[in-house]
């Protein structure tokens, strides 16, 4: 029975990849639960199991004392059977949870094996399942039963039935990671993605960077006659990619992450990360998108806020600004301070603020009437300030 289990043990290390010192331990703690139920201990008594993982031979021991009245032959082929089992099943989760733990952020590849409640259950070459979530689907994609499948690793969670493998079709770094398998360049480290934003299904931006001034990174990810790019958008059934040249020149940066659209004006707002982009009045469509998406997965590369305006609607905007504007001038024109009246003393100035006219259109509102009760002001007087109030602000 020693060589045996043994035996069983080294095989199972082969198949499961669980190491052999996993399962020593496990069937060393399955020993001892069945010796304490053929032996009397008391609460203060040791008890120990050994395996020999050379020969093969179980020892049990009692306070360092070895317990020779025991048939561990027996007993290992029929108490700790059970108990062995599920130590394995339990080793062989954590094996299955180390290795995809170490794989988030990764692409892996595996067979649809069933749809739950909207949910895609994905096969990963028979070492584990994986979980591709209803919010993690790209929503025009569509699976058959058995098809192959590539996803990304989002997480790996430990659950009671072992580890739960959480995949997604829709994370923006599934395109990116694509992208460093597909391009060498990116994989190599020559050429950097600076930005990525994507909505699944539609369409993805991407900014690229080259370290090198003889590689060009929109070329290099695009590939000879686009065949590096087309890989990609057929591997995520038709989903439109537009690749933009990074750029520190902030102005240059929006340009290109609004293509198609060509921009005629960009007014920057740098402490708020905000643009305004002025274009033509045929071209607003392009830089807006359908449904708003080219402009807002270009703010979402970005960082900043895009507000798209044409040529046409700033015009309009501007005419009661103007107005406003001109209105203010006129109004300035005419508060001439009450200093440029000629033949008027200063103590006259004084009394004339303290009763409330501080400008000349303060005396052109008003009537003789009203400034004979100013104090030293009488009908003369008041005809005069009127009169010379009237010179000045034609």
């Amino acid at each position: 029975m020693s060589q045996e289990l043994l035996a069983i043990l080294g095989q199972i290390e082969r198949e499961k990849g669980i190491k052999k010192e996993v399962l020593i331990e496990a069937v060393e703690s399955a020993l001892l639960s069945a010796v304490r139920k053929v032996i009397d201990i008391k609460p203060d008594e040791e008890l120990t199991v050994h395996l020999d993982s050379a020969t093969g031979k179980i020892r049990a021991f009692k306070n360092k004392t070895e317990i020779t009245s025991i048939d561990f032959g027996r007993i290992a082929a029929s108490t700790a059977r059970q108990v062995i089992i599920q130590k394995i099943r339990e080793a062989e989760k954590e094996v299955v949870f180390d290795e995809f733990q170490g794989r988030v952020g990764e692409i892996v590849s595996g067979t649809v094996y069933r749809f739950e409640k909207g949910n895609i259950i994905v096969d990963l070459l028979g070492k584990a399942e994986g979980i591709l979530l209803k919010r993690e689907q790209s929503p025009k994609e569509e699976f058959k039963q058995g098809q192959r499948i590539r996803a990304y690793v989002v997480e790996v969670k430990k659950e009671a039935k072992g580890p739960q493998i959480i995949l997604s079709r829709a994370h923006p770094n599934l395109v990116k990671k694509l992208f460093e398998l597909e391009v060498p360049e990116i994989y190599e480290g020559i050429v950097e993605i600076k930005s990525i934003a994507r909505q699944a299904g539609e369409r993805t931006k991407l900014a690229v960077w080259s370290k090198n001034d003889k590689v060009d990174s929109v070329g290099a990810c695009v590939g000879m006659r686009g065949n590096r790019v087309r890989n990609i958008v057929n591997e995520l059934q038709g989903e439109k990619i537009d690749i933009v040249r990074y750029n520190d020149d902030i102005r240059e940066y929006i340009k290109a992450a609004l293509s198609p659209a060509k921009i005629s004006e960009i007014r920057i707002d740098k402490e708020n990360l905000k643009a305004e982009i002025i274009v033509e009045d045929d071209q607003l469509s392009l830089a807006i998108g359908k449904h708003g998406q080219n402009v807002r997965l270009a703010s979402k590369l970005i960082g900043w806020e895009l507000d798209i305006r044409t040529k046409t609607s700033m015009a309009i905007e501007k005419e009661p600004e103007e107005e406003e504007k001109e209105a203010k001038e006129e109004k300035k024109e005419k508060e001439v301070l009450l200093s440029e009246l000629t033949g008027v003393g200063e103590k006259t100035l004084n009394n004339l603020k303290e009763a409330g006219f501080l400008t000349i259109e303060d005396i052109l509102k008003t009537d003789v009437e009203t400034l004979l009760k100013v104090k030293g002001i009488g009908q003369k007087k008041a005809e005069k300030l009127i009169s010379e109030a009237r010179k000045l602000t034609k």
